[in-house]
């Protein structure tokens, strides 16, 4: 989209200068209004790329032992506990590895606070309990289970180690004993991890597992070890770091600054890596009011904690890559309406607001569990962020485009060249208004793919007004586009449209 302002009978209109289609702009401009733009695929420009695996998602470290996780807002009595006990998920399970493979190829973490205190047992059965130092303990046949589902779902392992004090040594420095037990279980089933942290989010390392008193001194030379041993035993596996939280102004606080991490440890990532999260979930003592979840300030929070972390990129890690390895609406667990539309304003718009701005790789939390996962954690049944995700995949390529278009209050753009059709451009329109349409006008023909609700906190989403539910035999639905001519094209309120369009020469 290339725009310039003209005068028209709505006052100001902003129209396309566009080579080839001055007569349909000329036509469109008489009746275009102020907030209208112009979608042109020919003037698009190609502004970098993403990782395949962009749009990934985590499975929790707990999820595949069993443990206590976040209670799910349907168990209730929430005030009471907070967690819930969950048996080991059915990685198996035929309907979650076949919706997890429509949604590669990807990248599938393993970690979590849990994570931090996992003892790697070398036997098929647990233990009766962990080893002192530990929490829980992980089996040869769980991680088996691991490598087969991501055999299946085509993603590939990422994942970090034990912290805990049963992985040190005398002196309280860290041993890689136990990961070297992770890395070789993985060899010697057939696996391969792509990439790992050192451990689950050490800006929060008082309450994350790690010793009492653990600082980030004891950090930089705990990572360095961890760093040399990578580089000698898996020098296949990225190193991703510091996969830190809590530096952006947010509800969550820490004890440790991103900042004093990195200057302890020294240059030494192969990509560097964040966590974000909008906010905390009611489970940890945050009430927030779903009207704000459409709001500019709500969905901008995506873009100020990527400021603060590349800024530290910048100064401690120049060039180097940025994953985004764990992210959700709200932490611990999820926000009540995050299993419902509501939450898809956020999900799509932040990929599209990531994508642009070059960070490569995306891993929603959770994939199947609490209130935030993709997938309902006892039946496995997609909720609306799935069909989104969905939708992304199959429509949003690596290749990322300026549209040349600023995003707008309450109207956010983002275009990508097509996955599999060459020279075709896929375009995200999210009208976040609740009551006013927008309009844009066409410069040629288009595949329109609306997704709207009942109501914003419904759990089913309709595509192109069709409600979108799983077939017989858990049969994906044909996600098929309806013909937009060339011309001005209406998105309701509350909605959410991919427009495929070709003749983009960027895609060519």
């Amino acid at each position: 989209m290339h725009t310039r302002t003209a005068t028209g009978r709505c006052g100001n209109v902003r129209i396309a200068h566009v080579i080839g289609v001055a007569l349909l702009v000329a036509a469109t401009s008489r009746t275009a209004c102020a907030s209208e733009v112009v979608i042109a695929p020919s003037r698009m420009k190609a502004i970098g790329t993403v990782d395949s695996r962009f749009q990934s998602y985590n499975v929790e470290m707990v999820e595949v032992t069993g443990g206590r996780f976040w209670k799910p807002y349907a168990e209730g009595r929430m005030q009471r506990d907070r967690y819930s006990g969950r048996p080991p998920i059915d990685l198996a399970n035929t309907r979650l590895r076949k919706l997890a493979a429509a949604l590669s190829p990807a990248y599938i973490r393993i970690s979590g606070t849990w994570a931090n205190a996992t003892y790697v047992a070398d036997t098929e059965h647990a233990p009766a309990s962990a080893p002192a130092g530990f929490n829980t303990v992980l089996t040869r046949a769980q991680w088996r289970g691991v490598i087969d589902f991501a055999r299946a779902a085509d993603a590939e392992i990422v994942t970090s180690f034990a912290v805990s004090p049963g992985s040190r040594d005398a002196n309280g420095a860290w041993m890689p004993d136990q990961a070297q037990r992770l890395i070789d279980a993985t060899r010697s089933l057939g696996g391969r991890i792509a990439a790992a942290e050192f451990m689950n989010e050490p800006t929060l390392a008082a309450n994350n597992g790690a010793p009492p008193g653990y600082d980030a001194e004891a950090y930089g030379r705990d990572f360095r070890i961890f760093r040399d041993w990578m580089r000698r035993s898996a020098p296949e596996t990225l190193i991703l770091g510091p996969g830190s939280i809590g530096d952006a102004p947010s509800p969550s606080g820490s004890g440790i600054t991103t900042r004093d991490l990195l200057a302890a440890s020294g240059p030494s990532v192969d990509r560097f890596s964040y966590h974000h999260y909008n906010t905390l979930s009611p489970r940890c003592g945050v009430h927030d009011d779903p009207l704000q979840a459409l709001s500019e300030e709500w969905l901008a929070r995506t873009d100020a904690t990527l400021a603060v972390y590349r800024a530290l990129r910048d100064a401690f890690e120049p060039d180097k890559p940025i994953w985004l390895t764990e992210t959700a609406d709200a932490a611990c667990g999820g926000n009540p309406w995050d299993a419902t539309f509501l939450d898809t304003f956020r999900y799509l718009d932040q990929l599209g607001r990531l994508a642009r701005a070059g960070v490569q790789v995306v891993m929603h939390n959770t994939l199947a569990a609490s209130d935030y996962g993709l997938l309902d954690e006892q039946s496995f049944r997609p909720r609306p962020n799935y069909w989104a995700a969905l939708l992304w995949r199959r429509l949003m390529g690596t290749t990322v485009l300026e549209a040349e278009t600023p995003s707008m209050p309450d109207f956010h753009i983002y275009a990508h060249c097509h996955p599999a059709t060459k020279g075709a451009v896929s375009v995200l329109l999210i009208n976040t208004s609740r009551k006013t349409p927008q309009f844009v006008t066409l410069t040629g023909p288009a595949e329109r793919y609306t997704l709207q609700a009942d109501r914003l906190q419904s759990t089913t989403v309709r595509l192109n007004g069709e409600p979108l539910e799983l077939a017989a035999n858990d049969g994906l639905p044909r996600l098929q586009g309806r013909p937009a001519p060339a011309g001005r094209l209406r998105l309701p309120p509350a909605s959410i449209t991919f427009l495929v369009m070709p003749d983009a020469a960027a895609c060519r």
